[in-house]
Protein backbone atom coordinates (compact mmCIF):
# COMPACT_ATOMS: atom_id res chain seq x y z
CA UNK A 1 0.00 0.00 0.00
CA UNK A 2 2.77 2.43 0.58
CA UNK A 3 4.18 2.33 -2.62
CA UNK A 4 0.82 2.86 -4.35
CA UNK A 5 0.71 6.12 -1.36
CA UNK A 6 4.00 7.09 -2.60
CA UNK A 7 2.86 7.02 -6.31
CA UNK A 8 -0.06 8.85 -6.18
CA UNK A 9 1.30 11.50 -3.70
CA UNK A 10 4.94 11.74 -4.40
CA UNK A 11 4.45 12.44 -7.99
CA UNK A 12 4.15 16.07 -7.42
CA UNK A 13 7.30 17.17 -8.75
CA UNK A 14 6.10 18.31 -12.18
CA UNK A 15 8.61 17.97 -15.05
CA UNK A 16 8.70 21.89 -17.14
CA UNK A 17 7.04 19.78 -20.14
CA UNK A 18 4.24 19.19 -17.87
CA UNK A 19 4.21 22.75 -16.26
CA UNK A 20 4.63 24.42 -19.56
CA UNK A 21 1.97 22.31 -20.70
CA UNK A 22 -0.28 23.15 -17.66
CA UNK A 23 0.66 26.72 -17.93
CA UNK A 24 -0.26 26.90 -21.84
CA UNK A 25 -3.50 25.33 -21.07
CA UNK A 26 -4.49 28.61 -18.35
CA UNK A 27 -6.21 31.71 -19.21
CA UNK A 28 -4.71 34.82 -17.83
CA UNK A 29 -6.20 36.78 -15.53
CA UNK A 30 -6.83 39.41 -18.17
CA UNK A 31 -8.02 37.07 -20.71
CA UNK A 32 -11.19 36.79 -18.08
CA UNK A 33 -11.73 40.46 -18.12
CA UNK A 34 -10.89 40.51 -14.63
CA UNK A 35 -8.07 43.57 -13.34
CA UNK A 36 -4.29 42.30 -12.59
CA UNK A 37 -4.24 44.69 -10.34
CA UNK A 38 -6.46 46.09 -8.34
CA UNK A 39 -7.48 47.87 -4.73
CA UNK A 40 -8.66 46.51 -1.18
CA UNK A 41 -11.26 49.28 -1.69
CA UNK A 42 -11.99 47.91 -5.13
CA UNK A 43 -12.57 44.11 -4.12
CA UNK A 44 -14.98 45.23 -1.24
CA UNK A 45 -17.07 47.29 -3.50
CA UNK A 46 -17.10 44.62 -6.52
CA UNK A 47 -18.09 42.31 -4.27
CA UNK A 48 -20.79 44.17 -2.42
CA UNK A 49 -22.06 45.38 -6.15
CA UNK A 50 -22.43 41.61 -7.10
CA UNK A 51 -22.68 39.26 -4.37
CA UNK A 52 -24.62 38.46 -1.35
CA UNK A 53 -24.23 39.94 1.58
CA UNK A 54 -24.68 36.89 4.18
CA UNK A 55 -21.22 37.68 5.57
CA UNK A 56 -19.49 40.47 7.43
CA UNK A 57 -15.65 40.00 6.54
CA UNK A 58 -13.16 41.69 8.12
CA UNK A 59 -12.04 44.31 5.80
CA UNK A 60 -8.57 42.89 4.25
CA UNK A 61 -8.28 41.70 0.58
CA UNK A 62 -5.99 38.98 -0.02
CA UNK A 63 -4.25 37.55 -2.48
CA UNK A 64 -1.55 35.12 -1.33
CA UNK A 65 -1.10 32.34 1.45
CA UNK A 66 2.33 30.55 2.27
CA UNK A 67 2.87 29.13 5.23
CA UNK A 68 1.46 31.16 8.16
CA UNK A 69 1.27 34.16 6.07
CA UNK A 70 -0.83 35.70 3.70
CA UNK A 71 -1.21 38.86 1.63
CA UNK A 72 -3.35 41.42 0.67
CA UNK A 73 -3.77 43.26 -3.17
CA UNK A 74 -1.45 45.91 -1.58
CA UNK A 75 1.61 43.60 -0.73
CA UNK A 76 0.86 43.69 3.23
CA UNK A 77 1.84 40.35 5.12
CA UNK A 78 -0.72 39.40 8.03
CA UNK A 79 -0.53 36.77 10.34
CA UNK A 80 -3.48 34.58 9.66
CA UNK A 81 -4.75 33.44 13.20
CA UNK A 82 -8.25 32.45 11.96
CA UNK A 83 -6.47 29.57 8.93
CA UNK A 84 -9.97 29.50 7.51
CA UNK A 85 -11.65 27.57 10.15
CA UNK A 86 -9.30 25.38 10.79
CA UNK A 87 -9.40 24.49 7.20
CA UNK A 88 -5.50 24.60 6.92
CA UNK A 89 -4.18 23.58 9.58
CA UNK A 90 -0.93 22.68 7.63
CA UNK A 91 0.06 26.10 6.40
CA UNK A 92 -1.14 27.94 3.54
CA UNK A 93 -0.47 26.28 0.20
CA UNK A 94 1.33 23.33 1.53
CA UNK A 95 3.99 22.06 -1.30
CA UNK A 96 3.53 17.93 -0.93
CA UNK A 97 -0.48 18.90 -0.66
CA UNK A 98 -0.45 21.30 -3.64
CA UNK A 99 2.13 19.15 -5.65
CA UNK A 100 -0.43 15.98 -5.23
CA UNK A 101 -3.41 18.40 -6.50
CA UNK A 102 -1.72 19.57 -9.14
CA UNK A 103 -0.59 16.13 -10.13
CA UNK A 104 -3.94 14.66 -10.03
CA UNK A 105 -5.59 17.27 -11.64
CA UNK A 106 -3.84 16.82 -14.80
CA UNK A 107 -4.55 13.16 -15.15
CA UNK A 108 -8.46 12.26 -13.68
CA UNK A 109 -10.30 14.91 -11.34
CA UNK A 110 -14.32 13.53 -11.54
CA UNK A 111 -16.05 10.18 -12.70
CA UNK A 112 -18.79 10.47 -9.76
CA UNK A 113 -19.91 7.27 -8.46
CA UNK A 114 -21.21 5.68 -10.96
CA UNK A 115 -17.79 4.05 -11.85
CA UNK A 116 -14.67 2.50 -10.33
CA UNK A 117 -11.70 4.88 -9.93
CA UNK A 118 -8.08 3.73 -8.82
CA UNK A 119 -8.03 6.33 -5.88
CA UNK A 120 -10.92 5.69 -3.87
CA UNK A 121 -10.44 2.15 -2.44
CA UNK A 122 -6.86 4.10 -1.32
CA UNK A 123 -7.90 6.66 0.23
CA UNK A 124 -10.57 4.70 2.32
CA UNK A 125 -7.80 2.48 3.20
CA UNK A 126 -5.79 4.61 4.51
CA UNK A 127 -7.97 7.00 6.87
CA UNK A 128 -10.40 4.30 7.82
CA UNK A 129 -7.23 2.21 9.39
CA UNK A 130 -5.54 5.73 10.41
CA UNK A 131 -8.61 6.22 12.64
CA UNK A 132 -9.56 2.64 13.57
CA UNK A 133 -13.26 2.43 11.92
CA UNK A 134 -14.21 -0.26 9.52
CA UNK A 135 -15.88 2.19 6.73
CA UNK A 136 -15.79 6.00 5.70
CA UNK A 137 -18.30 7.48 3.52
CA UNK A 138 -16.74 10.12 1.96
CA UNK A 139 -18.56 13.61 0.74
CA UNK A 140 -17.61 17.49 0.34
CA UNK A 141 -18.41 19.58 2.95
CA UNK A 142 -18.43 19.36 6.21
CA UNK A 143 -21.97 20.49 6.93
CA UNK A 144 -22.15 17.26 4.48
CA UNK A 145 -20.77 15.11 6.83
CA UNK A 146 -23.42 16.16 9.48
CA UNK A 147 -25.93 15.59 7.25
CA UNK A 148 -24.54 11.97 6.57
CA UNK A 149 -24.35 11.14 9.98
CA UNK A 150 -27.51 12.46 10.96
CA UNK A 151 -28.97 10.29 8.39
CA UNK A 152 -27.38 7.09 9.66
CA UNK A 153 -28.45 7.80 12.82
CA UNK A 154 -32.06 7.31 11.79
CA UNK A 155 -31.23 4.61 9.60
CA UNK A 156 -29.39 2.85 12.23
CA UNK A 157 -32.37 3.60 14.35
CA UNK A 158 -35.02 2.02 12.83
CA UNK A 159 -33.27 -1.24 11.10
CA UNK A 160 -30.87 -1.71 14.42
CA UNK A 161 -32.13 -0.67 17.50
CA UNK A 162 -36.01 -0.97 16.04
CA UNK A 163 -37.37 2.17 16.91
CA UNK A 164 -40.61 2.65 15.51
CA UNK A 165 -40.47 3.87 11.90
CA UNK A 166 -40.10 7.87 11.93
CA UNK A 167 -39.65 8.53 15.75
CA UNK A 168 -36.05 8.29 16.36
CA UNK A 169 -34.68 11.37 17.15
CA UNK A 170 -31.62 13.35 17.87
CA UNK A 171 -30.69 15.20 20.43
CA UNK A 172 -27.64 18.10 19.72
CA UNK A 173 -25.53 19.93 22.54
CA UNK A 174 -26.98 23.80 23.02
CA UNK A 175 -24.61 26.04 21.25
CA UNK A 176 -23.84 24.00 18.90
CA UNK A 177 -22.66 24.60 14.99
CA UNK A 178 -22.42 22.42 12.07
CA UNK A 179 -23.57 24.60 9.00
CA UNK A 180 -26.69 26.24 7.92
CA UNK A 181 -28.13 23.51 5.89
CA UNK A 182 -32.13 23.68 7.19
CA UNK A 183 -31.05 20.32 9.51
CA UNK A 184 -28.39 21.75 10.71
CA UNK A 185 -30.46 25.09 11.91
CA UNK A 186 -32.86 22.89 13.05
CA UNK A 187 -30.54 21.80 15.97
CA UNK A 188 -29.01 25.27 16.60
CA UNK A 189 -29.66 27.86 19.34
CA UNK A 190 -28.15 30.78 17.48
CA UNK A 191 -30.99 32.78 15.93
CA UNK A 192 -29.10 34.52 13.51
CA UNK A 193 -28.63 30.52 12.12
CA UNK A 194 -32.53 30.29 11.88
CA UNK A 195 -34.38 32.72 12.67
CA UNK A 196 -36.71 33.04 9.34
CA UNK A 197 -36.25 30.10 7.99
CA UNK A 198 -38.77 27.88 9.52
CA UNK A 199 -40.22 25.54 9.45
CA UNK A 200 -37.49 23.25 10.81
CA UNK A 201 -36.66 19.85 10.82
CA UNK A 202 -38.81 17.03 13.08
CA UNK A 203 -37.03 14.51 15.86
CA UNK A 204 -34.31 17.33 16.62
CA UNK A 205 -33.89 17.46 20.93
CA UNK A 206 -31.20 20.08 22.44
CA UNK A 207 -29.59 19.94 26.06
CA UNK A 208 -27.23 22.31 27.66
CA UNK A 209 -23.53 21.65 26.83
CA UNK A 210 -21.23 19.98 29.31
CA UNK A 211 -24.36 18.81 31.36
CA UNK A 212 -24.38 15.49 31.85
CA UNK A 213 -27.23 15.21 34.17
CA UNK A 214 -29.14 16.66 31.42
CA UNK A 215 -27.67 14.35 28.77
CA UNK A 216 -28.80 11.13 30.87
CA UNK A 217 -32.59 12.47 31.22
CA UNK A 218 -32.85 12.87 27.44
CA UNK A 219 -31.13 9.77 27.35
CA UNK A 220 -33.99 8.02 28.91
CA UNK A 221 -36.07 8.12 26.22
CA UNK A 222 -36.01 5.13 24.12
CA UNK A 223 -36.62 6.86 20.70
CA UNK A 224 -33.20 8.80 20.73
CA UNK A 225 -30.77 7.39 18.14
CA UNK A 226 -27.84 9.74 19.32
CA UNK A 227 -26.38 12.15 20.44
CA UNK A 228 -24.20 14.72 18.44
CA UNK A 229 -21.11 16.78 19.97
CA UNK A 230 -18.13 18.82 19.66
CA UNK A 231 -15.81 17.83 21.74
CA UNK A 232 -14.91 22.46 22.07
CA UNK A 233 -17.39 24.08 20.73
CA UNK A 234 -15.63 25.90 18.02
CA UNK A 235 -17.91 28.60 16.64
CA UNK A 236 -19.56 29.31 20.34
CA UNK A 237 -16.34 30.40 21.59
CA UNK A 238 -13.89 27.50 21.71
CA UNK A 239 -16.08 26.73 24.96
CA UNK A 240 -14.10 24.03 26.46
CA UNK A 241 -16.14 21.02 28.61
CA UNK A 242 -15.33 19.70 32.16
CA UNK A 243 -12.39 17.16 31.70
CA UNK A 244 -14.39 13.79 32.09
CA UNK A 245 -17.34 15.09 30.21
CA UNK A 246 -16.28 13.16 26.75
CA UNK A 247 -15.59 9.42 28.94
CA UNK A 248 -19.68 10.22 30.42
CA UNK A 249 -21.04 10.55 27.00
CA UNK A 250 -19.76 7.51 26.26
CA UNK A 251 -20.62 5.99 29.31
CA UNK A 252 -24.58 7.04 28.79
CA UNK A 253 -24.81 6.22 25.31
CA UNK A 254 -23.11 2.81 25.33
CA UNK A 255 -26.06 2.37 28.18
CA UNK A 256 -28.37 3.42 26.48
CA UNK A 257 -27.86 2.06 22.99
CA UNK A 258 -27.27 5.91 22.00
CA UNK A 259 -24.78 6.60 18.69
CA UNK A 260 -22.05 8.81 20.04
CA UNK A 261 -21.42 11.24 17.27
CA UNK A 262 -18.37 13.35 17.65
CA UNK A 263 -18.20 16.63 15.51
CA UNK A 264 -14.51 16.99 14.64
CA UNK A 265 -14.96 18.47 11.11
CA UNK A 266 -13.28 22.01 13.05
CA UNK A 267 -11.73 20.33 16.61
CA UNK A 268 -10.27 17.55 14.71
CA UNK A 269 -6.67 16.43 12.61
CA UNK A 270 -3.90 18.09 15.34
CA UNK A 271 -5.76 21.18 15.56
CA UNK A 272 -6.52 20.39 19.71
CA UNK A 273 -3.11 18.87 20.08
CA UNK A 274 -4.41 14.97 19.56
CA UNK A 275 -5.06 13.90 16.18
CA UNK A 276 -9.14 13.71 17.24
CA UNK A 277 -9.90 15.95 20.26
CA UNK A 278 -11.83 13.21 21.93
CA UNK A 279 -8.37 11.28 22.09
CA UNK A 280 -7.74 13.76 25.09
CA UNK A 281 -10.00 11.10 26.78
CA UNK A 282 -9.32 7.93 25.39
CA UNK A 283 -13.16 7.41 24.20
CA UNK A 284 -14.18 5.81 20.75
CA UNK A 285 -17.00 7.92 19.30
CA UNK A 286 -19.75 5.36 17.10
CA UNK A 287 -19.10 7.80 14.53
CA UNK A 288 -16.77 10.72 13.56
CA UNK A 289 -17.10 13.73 11.30
CA UNK A 290 -14.45 14.87 9.83
CA UNK A 291 -13.69 17.98 7.06
CA UNK A 292 -11.44 21.54 6.74
CA UNK A 293 -8.64 20.08 7.43
CA UNK A 294 -8.96 17.10 5.47
CA UNK A 295 -8.17 19.09 2.81
CA UNK A 296 -5.43 20.99 4.13
CA UNK A 297 -7.67 23.78 2.42
CA UNK A 298 -7.12 23.28 -1.12
CA UNK A 299 -10.33 21.56 -2.02
CA UNK A 300 -13.76 20.39 -0.16
CA UNK A 301 -12.93 17.62 1.69
CA UNK A 302 -15.04 15.78 4.58
CA UNK A 303 -15.79 12.25 5.72
CA UNK A 304 -17.81 10.21 8.21
CA UNK A 305 -16.15 7.19 9.80
CA UNK A 306 -17.96 4.46 11.59
CA UNK A 307 -18.06 0.83 11.86
CA UNK A 308 -20.24 -1.47 9.93
CA UNK A 309 -23.11 -1.92 12.23
CA UNK A 310 -23.97 1.91 11.11
CA UNK A 311 -22.33 2.66 8.28
CA UNK A 312 -24.11 -0.65 6.06
CA UNK A 313 -27.41 0.72 6.97
CA UNK A 314 -27.32 2.82 3.75
CA UNK A 315 -28.15 1.08 0.98
CA UNK A 316 -27.11 1.91 -3.25
CA UNK A 317 -29.17 4.85 -4.14
CA UNK A 318 -29.97 5.94 -0.45
CA UNK A 319 -27.33 8.84 -0.14
CA UNK A 320 -24.07 10.19 -1.93
CA UNK A 321 -22.36 12.89 -3.78
CA UNK A 322 -21.49 13.41 -7.34
CA UNK A 323 -18.33 15.17 -6.08
CA UNK A 324 -18.15 12.71 -2.86
CA UNK A 325 -14.89 10.67 -3.05
CA UNK A 326 -13.56 11.54 -6.56
CA UNK A 327 -10.09 11.40 -7.36
CA UNK A 328 -8.52 14.83 -7.03
CA UNK A 329 -10.13 14.91 -3.32
CA UNK A 330 -9.02 11.37 -2.24
CA UNK A 331 -5.19 12.31 -3.79
CA UNK A 332 -5.36 15.34 -1.77
CA UNK A 333 -6.82 13.93 1.30
CA UNK A 334 -3.86 11.00 1.63
CA UNK A 335 -1.45 14.31 1.15
CA UNK A 336 -3.09 16.38 3.91
CA UNK A 337 -3.38 13.83 6.14
CA UNK A 338 0.32 12.31 5.56
CA UNK A 339 1.90 15.79 6.35
CA UNK A 340 -0.15 16.07 9.61
CA UNK A 341 1.11 12.47 10.46
CA UNK A 342 5.28 13.60 9.16
CA UNK A 343 5.46 16.91 10.42
CA UNK A 344 4.20 15.74 13.58
CA UNK A 345 1.29 18.85 13.86
CA UNK A 346 -0.44 17.84 16.76
CA UNK A 347 2.58 17.56 18.62
CA UNK A 348 3.28 21.20 17.74
CA UNK A 349 -0.19 22.35 18.05
CA UNK A 350 -0.21 21.05 22.10
CA UNK A 351 3.32 22.78 23.02
CA UNK A 352 2.84 25.94 21.25
CA UNK A 353 -1.00 25.70 22.29
CA UNK A 354 0.51 26.27 26.10
CA UNK A 355 2.89 28.98 25.48
CA UNK A 356 0.10 30.97 23.61
CA UNK A 357 -2.13 30.54 26.39
CA UNK A 358 0.64 31.27 28.86
CA UNK A 359 1.72 34.34 27.58
CA UNK A 360 -2.14 35.32 26.62
CA UNK A 361 -2.96 35.06 30.29
CA UNK A 362 -0.55 37.90 30.88
CA UNK A 363 -2.52 40.32 29.27
CA UNK A 364 -4.58 43.07 31.42
CA UNK A 365 -7.83 41.03 33.26
CA UNK A 366 -9.92 44.79 32.61
CA UNK A 367 -9.88 44.16 29.05
CA UNK A 368 -9.38 40.47 28.33
CA UNK A 369 -11.51 38.70 31.21
CA UNK A 370 -10.65 34.86 29.68
CA UNK A 371 -8.41 32.67 28.06
CA UNK A 372 -9.60 29.23 27.14
CA UNK A 373 -8.86 26.53 24.79
CA UNK A 374 -6.78 23.72 23.88
CA UNK A 375 -3.61 23.22 21.69
CA UNK A 376 -3.89 25.82 19.20
CA UNK A 377 -8.08 26.26 19.57
CA UNK A 378 -8.40 29.19 21.58
CA UNK A 379 -10.08 32.03 22.41
CA UNK A 380 -10.01 35.59 24.49
CA UNK A 381 -12.95 37.13 25.91
CA UNK A 382 -12.97 40.97 25.27
CA UNK A 383 -14.62 43.76 28.14
CA UNK A 384 -16.38 45.68 25.54
CA UNK A 385 -17.01 49.00 26.51
CA UNK A 386 -17.55 52.24 24.73
CA UNK A 387 -13.62 52.78 23.53
CA UNK A 388 -13.65 49.07 22.16
CA UNK A 389 -15.03 45.64 21.56
CA UNK A 390 -13.49 42.36 19.99
CA UNK A 391 -14.66 43.61 16.34
CA UNK A 392 -12.46 46.67 16.84
CA UNK A 393 -9.76 44.95 18.54
CA UNK A 394 -9.29 42.88 15.36
CA UNK A 395 -9.01 46.12 13.27
CA UNK A 396 -6.60 46.79 15.41
CA UNK A 397 -4.94 43.34 14.83
CA UNK A 398 -5.00 43.60 11.04
CA UNK A 399 -3.40 47.17 11.32
CA UNK A 400 -0.56 45.42 13.21
CA UNK A 401 -0.38 42.46 10.88
CA UNK A 402 -2.14 39.76 12.69
CA UNK A 403 -5.67 38.37 11.19
CA UNK A 404 -8.41 37.36 13.61
CA UNK A 405 -12.28 37.52 13.73
CA UNK A 406 -14.78 38.05 16.07
CA UNK A 407 -17.46 35.45 17.20
CA UNK A 408 -20.63 36.45 19.46
CA UNK A 409 -19.60 39.98 19.78
CA UNK A 410 -17.05 39.40 22.79
CA UNK A 411 -15.07 36.74 21.55
CA UNK A 412 -11.88 36.15 19.45
CA UNK A 413 -10.96 32.83 17.98
CA UNK A 414 -7.02 32.86 17.85
CA UNK A 415 -5.62 29.78 15.60
CA UNK A 416 -3.13 30.02 13.51
CA UNK A 417 -1.88 27.05 11.41
CA UNK A 418 0.03 24.27 13.39
CA UNK A 419 2.73 24.77 11.76
CA UNK A 420 3.91 28.14 13.48
CA UNK A 421 6.90 28.00 15.99
CA UNK A 422 7.85 29.55 18.97
CA UNK A 423 9.67 32.67 17.55
CA UNK A 424 6.29 32.69 15.48
CA UNK A 425 4.03 32.60 18.89
CA UNK A 426 6.31 34.98 20.95
CA UNK A 427 5.96 37.46 18.04
CA UNK A 428 2.06 37.34 17.35
CA UNK A 429 1.68 37.47 21.29
CA UNK A 430 3.90 40.54 21.26
CA UNK A 431 1.19 41.91 18.34
CA UNK A 432 -1.93 41.14 20.47
CA UNK A 433 -0.10 42.36 23.51
CA UNK A 434 1.14 45.85 22.17
CA UNK A 435 -3.17 45.63 20.41
CA UNK A 436 -4.31 45.34 23.38
CA UNK A 437 -2.50 47.81 25.30
CA UNK A 438 -3.30 50.41 22.97
CA UNK A 439 -6.47 50.56 24.15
Amino acid sequence: MQGMLTRLILVGRATPSLSRAVHSGTRSASSLGLKTKVTSEEVYAREDRYGAHNYHPLPVALERGEGIYVWDVEGRRYYDFLSAYSAVNQGHCHPKIIAALNAQASKLTLTSRAFYHDILGVYEEYITKLFGYDKVLPMNTGVEAGETACKLARKWAYNVKGIPKYQAKIVFAEGNFWGRTMAAISSSTDPSSYEGFGPFMPGFELVPYNDIPALEKALQDPNVAAFMVEPIQGEAGVVVPDQGYLTKVRELCTKHNVLFMADEVQTGLARTGRMLAVDYEAVRPDVVLLGKALSGGVYPVSAVLCDDEVMLTIKPGEHGSTYGGNPLACCVAIAALQVLEEEKLAENAEKMGHILRAELNKLPKDVVTTVRGKGLLNAVVIKETKEYDAWRVCLRLRDNGLLAKPTHGDIIRLAPPLIINEDEVRECVDIIQRTILSF
